[in-house]
């Protein structure tokens, strides 16, 4: 079995772009292949025309690995002065760019100067995306970044990695977690077996329909009643399927069903502290048939 069979994309300078798919799809081996690391059998792979070990193009790409290998001997500001040094960025702006490294990706200065070795999971990952981010590329591309990061890591690297599309730069995204590839990407393909099977505008899973779990304050809304709820329900266009003490599940048409909902609750004064899909646009766009 080939672990790419005949893939074709494209994608748009400044573009967040997800990778997603089952274990095994293919999805590290494509990353390795746009990285130049792996040569395909047949095809061609350019980035703004040029190969992707094009030193030009490497002197321009931000690389985090699914699995960090690290000089552990080092310490943080050590590995980062390294890879500094390593990409020919002007020697005199060395500390001052690993401070910001270090502070961008949430490492404290005593962090930096500890030996790798006695780094966690999570500060690892961290100072592998300080590490890729070095010399502002223009071209970043994530293997699994989230992995064994806490929550506020993983706020922190979405919020990264928001700011990367507002500075236009083209990030390719492989992950598992779903939700954040949601969170982050414009456009997702689906892998599995090797082939891309699908890709997809995420903006287009706002025209899905979906159940959403109402949750509101005090226990107010089981307080109403099914007929009650019911009825305002379909008022919004809307249908409740089931009601618990604290929260209710409605099905909805689109996000803008899901908003009339919401407005309809409010307006007949049930205090709406939350409002969630039992699963995610890319759950429904990708896994519901292609598993």
């Amino acid at each position: 079995m080939r672990a790419l069979d005949g893939v074709s994309l494209s994608i748009a300078p400044g573009e967040a772009f997800g990778i997603i798919g089952p274990n095994g799809a293919g999805k590290t081996t494509l990353l390795g292949c746009l990285l130049g690391f792996l040569r395909p059998e047949a095809g061609r792979i350019t980035i703004d025309g040029r190969a992707p070990d094009d030193f030009a193009i490497r002197a321009t790409t931000g690389y985090l690995p699914e699995r960090l290998v690290l000089d552990r001997w080092m310490s943080g500001r050590d590995f980062l002065a390294y890879h500094h040094a390593l990409a020919r960025l002007p020697r005199e702006s060395r500390a001052a760019d690993i401070d910001g490294a270090l502070a961008r990706v949430g490492l404290e200065p005593e962090a930096g100067a500890r030996g790798i070795r006695k780094y966690s999971r999570g500060m690892l990952q961290r100072l592998g995306l300080a590490q890729a981010l070095l010399g502002r590329p223009r071209y970043v591309f994530l293997d699994e970044p989230a992995s064994g990061v806490d929550p506020a890591g993983v706020v922190l690297f979405r919020r990264l990695l928001a700011g990367l599309k507002g500075e236009g730069v083209t990030v390719v995204l492989n992950s598992h977690q779903l939700d954040q590839v949601e969170r982050v990407c414009d456009r997702v393909a689906f892998v599995r077996g090797g082939q891309v099977q699908a890709v997809e505008t995420v903006a287009a899973g706002a025209g899905l329909a979906r159940v959403v779990r109402v949750r509101a304050a005090d226990g107010a809304i089981g307080a109403r009643g099914g007929e009650a709820l019911s009825a305002l329900a379909a008022g919004a266009g809307a249908e409740l399927r089931d009601l618990a003490t604290g929260e209710a599940r409605f099905a909805v048409a689109d996000d803008a069903g899901a908003a009339r909902l919401v407005e309809a609750l409010v307006r007949a004064g049930i205090p709406v502290a939350e409002v969630a899909p039992e699963e995610s646009r890319l759950e429904r766009l990708f896994l519901e048939g292609r598993t």
